[in-house]
């Protein structure tokens, strides 16, 4: 992982506010370029549901088609909160073509993922 977002994902956890925004907004800007890191991110913190939620999430916001594979991978997460970002990441993404893996996620035992996927569903014009 690059260094820069190492320290930035570290900043994303700051107990003040306003450093882990400035931390998420910069990751944010760099979009598609910060990709890479964040998919290491996600994969590379099976211990720390914060920051997977976080990199699905700046995935979703990145606008790159190359994002929807990681995220599809994070339906799966044992984390809910992430499951149901993974499924709001997708429709970020406008990710029409995985409405088979959203449809298998109205299904997930967790009412938030439940829901999401059904809105994210809906949003792609699939339900």
């Amino acid at each position: 992982m690059r260094p820069r977002y190492k320290d930035l994902f570290k900043a994303l956890k700051d107990p003040d506010p306003a450093r882990a925004d400035t931390a998420f907004d910069a990751i944010l800007f760099d979009r598609g370029e910060a990709l890479p890191d964040l998919v290491e991110c996600y994969q590379g913190n099976p211990k720390d549901p914060l920051l997977r939620f976080y990199a699905v999430q700046l995935m979703g916001f990145s606008g790159d088609k190359r994002a929807v594979e990681p995220v599809l991978a994070a339906l799966d997460d044992p984390e809910p909160d992430v499951r149901a970002e993974a499924c709001r990441a997708l429709e970020d993404l406008r990710a029409r073509d995985v409405t088979e893996q959203l449809e298998a996620r109205t299904r997930d035992v967790a009412v938030e993922v439940r829901r999401a996927a059904r809105d994210a569903l809906e949003q792609l014009g699939r339900r």
